[in-house]
């Protein structure tokens, strides 16, 4: 993995987006409670959670609302988030508070750093990739997330038999999404046709996934699960 160690590359740029105070307020008052600083040291997520089980990772949550709705549907679960976007981050914890949730924390960092450096070898159980920036434009597409060495990366942070879920709503991302994960083969594809899966019922519609349906664009799920 020593093509993340020094990432020139990003798949995100900061932008600063516009904080509502009720964002604000959430950052600035519950950081405490549902944020997790980034430091180069391994999490214990019992520790951080108060209590051991099973770990679910979204990475860019956006603005929270599938996150908190998992959490809400699933308490014996713990729930990590990864974003960048303050607002988003922000948004999260006053959904958490608004709803008593005690199984979300939230992290405000690259993703990679935070998988490379602070989660463990075999932690996670599921790893939730969302509708991420599809870098239409073909000499962005170094810039997208889902490439050869991040997918290693995720691999080596699942434990076995765990589940890497995604979703796009453009076609040649999903594309090749199938083709860098399929060719790995540490990991195996639930699709049963082996390249889709049926939209998860209880996936909250995210912003993004709202704004691709009203712009007429297809979604596209996949699932794999890595092999013991």
């Amino acid at each position: 993995m020593s093509e993340l160690r020094n990432r020139p590359i990003r798949s995100f740029v900061v932008r600063a987006g516009r904080m509502t105070s009720g964002q604000t307020r959430a950052l600035d008052e519950l950081w405490p409670r549902y944020g997790v600083e980034y430091s180069p040291a391994v999490l214990n997520f019992a520790a951080v959670f108060g209590r051991p089980a099973p770990l679910t990772l979204e990475i860019g949550f956006g603005n929270g609302e599938h996150l908190a709705s998992l959490a809400a549907a699933h308490p014996e679960r713990n729930y990590f988030g990864v974003e960048v976007h303050r607002p988003g981050v922000g948004h999260l914890f006053m959904l958490a508070e608004s709803n008593n949730l005690t199984n979300v924390r939230a992290s405000s960092h690259d993703a990679v750093e935070v998988l490379r450096d602070q989660v463990a070898p075999g932690t996670l159980d599921e790893v939730l990739v969302l509708f991420p920036d599809p870098w239409h434009k073909k000499r962005h597409h170094k810039r997208r997330l889902i490439q050869p060495p991040f997918v290693e990366l995720i691999i080596s942070r699942l434990a076995p038999g765990g589940v890497f879920r995604l979703a796009t709503d453009w076609e040649h991302y999903a594309l090749q999404m199938l083709e860098v994960i399929g060719a790995n083969p540490s990991l195996e594809n639930l699709s049963a046709s082996g390249d889709w899966m049926q939209r998860p019922e209880e996936r909250a519609p995210t912003r993004f996934e709202k704004r691709g349906a009203r712009l007429g664009h297809g979604v596209w799920d996949l699932a794999f699960r890595r092999r013991s």
